[in-house]
């Protein structure tokens, strides 16, 4: 399965893009990586720069429809420059209305707020993002990985990189169902 992960040109805490990214191509998927700039993208560790990453399809020049799921990374920067981003919420969006599944870690749930697809769904995320959650209609748990079907699609979430192997764990088998 081809498996989209989006993230803005700068600002994706690295290690919420390199875990899940190695454990999807362990997994015997195929991990692209999509921004909404062509080139690199520069990674950080917490609010220190780290690595840089090519970007293998650019939002707005691809869509939803090219892909089996879709990877959100975290870090704070990320998902507020990708939720500032028409192209790339509507990117977003377009999973949820062909029910395809969905993962998101950390701060990755403010895209998933913006692009208005959390109301009637139940998903984790860091503790700061449970009141915009709310404030979308989502309910907010504080669980290492939660797995919610009650909706379009399979979504996946994640608090933290501490539940990394949880997060992997979850959102391939979650993605094997859908590829079944």
């Amino acid at each position: 399965m081809r498996i989209a992960f989006l993230v803005a040109p700068e600002g994706v805490e690295q290690v919420e893009l390199t875990e899940p990214w190695q454990a999807a191509s362990d997994g015997g998927h195929e991990p692209v990586l999509v921004s909404t700039a062509s080139g690199k993208i520069q990674a950080f560790n917490h609010l220190d720069k780290a690595d840089t990453f090519p970007v293998d399809e650019v939002v707005g020049e691809t869509s939803a429809g090219g892909f089996g799921a879709l990877v959100l990374p975290g870090g704070v920067a990320n998902p507020d420059f990708l939720r500032m981003d028409e192209k790339a919420v509507a990117f977003v969006k377009e999973f949820f209305e062909q029910g395809k599944p969905v993962a998101a870690i950390c701060h990755a749930s403010w895209t998933l707020v913006e692009a208005d697809v959390v109301r009637g769904r139940v998903l984790t995320s860091w503790p700061s993002l449970r009141t915009d959650i709310r404030n979308a209609g989502g309910t907010w748990v504080d669980e290492q990985v939660k797995i919610c079907d009650h909706g379009s699609n399979t979504l996946v979430t994640s608090r933290k990189p501490d539940d990394l192997k949880a997060f992997c764990d979850a959102f391939l088998r979650a993605f094997a169902g859908e590829a079944g």
